[in-house]
């Protein structure tokens, strides 16, 4: 193996070739600006044995079997051009504490494979390279002199002076295929005014491993393929005002890894960081992806870096950290355990084979004054996730966007604390979860929008608490749940001790739940601009649990609702600006009314006319009627009694100078017979009226007895007319032909009555009257009912 140290031994010419001899000398420092005179080697002294071998040159060598066939220089101080370019040379050159004076040229070799180790150069030219094992930049500097100099590639490009579209980067690997592992760990290329890594469509056979790798300037990887991992783990890249990495397109074998360096020997670990844009659209990771405790950062206030960002397109994302639309990945991708991102996260249709995991992340956006606010700090639209969205611990401060994403999977937040005030914190519109959807014991502050989700299991909000919703002039719901479809539970109930409060109220117009809509122990209020605390209109379920922890601070909607089960308590009555139950339906209570429950169903009848507010006939009936199909006749009758007294009560009002009347007719009707449902209190009336009649005409007499004009019977009674002197007095017929309307048996026409008895007759007609049109009244309604 040829060896070669800098320096040259005591004695030897001036023009000497270096020696090929171990050296006593010190180890050479390359990082030093001005490096020793005495360990400079010539590139060309180094070269001329490989391109120009003589008898005893290295061809000579190579063809020997038993030694390997490196080149490996050290220490030394490498000057002049070292030029390989369009070489094809068998031997893989390593280089060890080593410094250039131009930058290595490389470009469309093929070589056997090529190390730097410890070196420094001012840039590395291997456009087109071809190595046939790996390529190595291990704890080396690659500064490029940016003075102004033209050095071919690793310069600033001007487009007065060279072509465009020329590749401009410290180190430039494009079109490069390396059959074995690029890496570059522990490395850092500086070329602040240009791109530090140029790779376009890169071949890997391998890895790409830089871990540790300190890059300033755009590290540009477009069109890579890689064999295996991409490992970037506790990376810096530095280019804040561009892309920090650009990996369009690429295609990784293995994993991208860009996580906390956990490999190194050192006590401290380091995280991979960005402070540019993560820009990987369209590419293909056949495993994972891995961000765990990253840091990502955009500047929110300053340059955009594409032009195209600011058209003022509402779903353009314009200072976004990190850019992966119409990524497909095959595992998960591991947004988590302590990520810190400062910018949009976008991955808009994307595929996402795994899980999504997104566990004690933060991330950050700066929020917009005027629209398009551009306040999306997890941007998802369109995306499908095989797996689960796990998001517990998660910190947000801007928007969470998922419109039209598909989640294999389950959606779990436990402890987040999403924030994003007066704007929506969370908008899933017309997504599908598989799963179940966990905002357990989270605080958002914002509208939660759901509308149009479908849930394979239950949509679970325990002990989450919201506030400053989205005001919008229709309405500023803290949650938003219209037209969703849930399998299983919505439970938007207490976790313990922490109640689930919605500061704007929910509504969830047109939801179908397949089992049951839990409010238990839930506290709602409404924003003074719609005062409308819970909107469950034409809401359809097996079960409603309305128990809340205290009345509703707003009005609440429950027109066209259906359940099977009924389960509430006072405070959900006792609403502050009343109840809607128009067409609400249920079919039984959860707490049956004993037949005993008198008290109760007074109760019950009381709040109800509370909530209203006024007259409405549907929710009397409606409660009657679940009361009678759980074979509560009598309890169904109460109601509807007191349905018909509030029923002429709020006529009365209406008709205003009639009001007397149709009071008096109401109270007729109702101590008669009960509006007719209580039919015994006729038979009542009548008998009573009946014995008082009686005894009346039974016990007393008439002066008629003494008008000779007259024909006395008895010397008690005289009739009308000479020809029915053939009649006899009995009192009791008498009555019930006065009572009886109609029907004529023959008395009450033919028996002359005067004086108090006439009036007394008079008034018994009337309330026979009465009874009949009351009782007839009622029967008629019975009838109909039993329709």
């Amino acid at each position: 193996m040829p060896f070669l140290r800098g320096g040259r031994e005591a004695g030897d010419p001036d023009d000497a070739p270096a020696v090929l001899t171990e050296s006593s000398r010190p180890r050479f420092d390359p990082f030093r600006p001005d490096p020793d005179p005495a360990f400079e080697v010539d590139a060309a002294d180094l070269l001329r044995p490989l391109l120009e071998p003589g008898p005893g040159g290295l061809l000579r060598w190579r063809k020997q079997s038993t030694n390997a066939p490196i080149v490996h220089v050290e220490d030394a101080y490498i000057i002049g051009r070292l030029d390989l370019r369009a070489a094809d040379l068998r031997f893989l050159f390593r280089f060890e504490r080593c410094r250039f004076e131009h930058p290595p040229d490389v470009r469309e070799a093929n070589l056997l494979g090529l190390v730097f180790r410890q070196c420094w150069l001012p840039g590395l030219k291997a456009r087109n390279l071809r190595s046939r094992n790996d390529v190595r930049l291990i704890r080396s500097w690659v500064e490029v002199d940016d003075s102004g100099r033209v050095d071919n590639e690793t310069t600033v490009r001007r487009a007065r002076d060279v072509d465009r579209g020329v590749p401009d980067a410290a180190v430039n690997l494009t079109d490069a295929v390396i059959e074995g592992s690029l890496i570059l760990t522990r490395t850092r290329i500086e070329h602040p005014r240009a791109k530090a890594v140029q790779a376009d469509r890169l071949v890997v056979t391998g890895a790409l491993l830089a871990y540790r790798l300190e890059a300033v300037g755009e590290v540009r990887i477009p069109g890579l393929r890689a064999g295996g991992n991409v490992n970037l783990s506790g990376a810096t890249l530095h280019n804040p005002d561009g892309f920090a990495l650009n990996g369009n397109g690429v295609h990784i074998g293995g994993s991208l890894l860009c996580e906390i360096d956990t490999y190194s020997r050192e006590p401290e670990s380091r995280p991979f960081s960005a402070n540019g844009v993560l820009f990987l659209p369209s590419a293909k990771v056949d495993s994972d992806i891995v961000l765990r405790g990253a840091k990502l950062e955009v500047d929110q206030t300053g340059p955009i870096c594409v032009d195209a960002w600011t058209t003022g397109d509402p779903y353009v994302d314009p200072r976004p950290a990190l850019i992966a639309d119409r990524l497909r990945v095959d595992g998960n991708v591991e947004l988590s355990d302590q990520l810190d991102v400062v910018g949009t996260i976008r991955m808009v249709n994307a595929h996402i084979g795994g899980s999504l995991r997104l566990a004690g992340a933060r991330i950050r956006v700066r929020r917009g004054e005027v629209e398009p606010y551009y306040d999306r700090a997890l941007h998802l639209d369109g995306t499908e996730i095989n797996g689960d969205v796990q998001a517990t611990g998660l910190r947000v401060d801007g928007m969470l966007r998922l419109a039209d994403v598909t989640i294999g999977g389950n959606v779990l937040a436990w402890n987040a604390r999403l924030r994003h005030p007066d704007r929506d914190v969370l908008s899933a519109r017309r997504s599908r979860i598989t799963g179940n959807l966990h905002l357990i014991n989270t605080t958002l502050t914002g509208t939660l929008r759901l509308q149009g989700l479908d849930v394979g299991g239950s949509i679970v909000l325990q002990g989450t608490q919201l506030s400053e919703p989205f005001t919008l002039s229709s309405s500023s719901y803290s949650v938003d749940l219209r037209t969703v479809r849930v399998g299983r539970d919505v439970a938007m109930n207490a976790y313990r001790e922490r109640a689930f409060h919605a500061e704007g109220g929910v509504t969830m117009d047109g939801a179908t739940v397949g089992r049951r809509v839990g409010l238990d122990g839930a506290v709602l209020t409404s924003t003074d601009a719609h005062r409308i605390a819970l909107d469950a209109g034409g809401v359809t379920a097996d079960e409603f649990v309305l128990t809340l922890a205290e009345p509703p601070r707003g009005r609440v909607l429950l027109g066209g609702a259906r359940c099977g089960t009924l389960t509430d308590n006072e405070e959900l009555w006792r609403a502050r600006d009343g109840i809607e139950l128009e067409d609400f339906r249920y079919d039984a209570l959860s707490e049956s009314v004993p037949l005993g429950g008198d008290s109760i169903i007074d109760r019950r009848i009381e709040l109800l006319g509370q909530a209203m507010g006024g007259y409405r006939p549907g929710p009397y009936d409606q409660l009657a009627s679940m009361l009678r199909a759980c074979g509560n006749e009598e309890h169904a009758d109460t109601v509807l009694l007191r349905k018909q007294q509030y029923r002429y009560e709020s006529l009365a009002r209406g008709y205003r100078f009639l009001g007397p009347g149709v009071r008096l007719w109401s109270w007729l009707q109702r101590w008669m017979v009960g509006y007719g449902y209580r039919p015994v209190r006729a038979l009542a009336w009548l008998l009573m009226l009946l014995v008082a009649g009686s005894l009346w005409f039974g016990l007393g007499s008439d002066d008629c007895v003494r008008d000779d004009r007259l024909h006395a019977i008895d010397n008690e009674r005289c009739v009308v007319n000479e020809d029915d002197t053939g009649l006899e007095w009995n009192p009791v017929l008498y009555t019930v032909d006065l009572l009886v309307p109609i029907v004529d048996f023959g008395n009450k026409g033919r028996w002359y009555m005067g004086g108090a008895d006439k009036w007394v007759a008079v008034g018994f007609t009337a309330m026979g009257w009465v009874l009949a049109t009351t009782v007839a009244a009622g029967v008629t309604r019975t009838l109909r009912r039993n329709s």
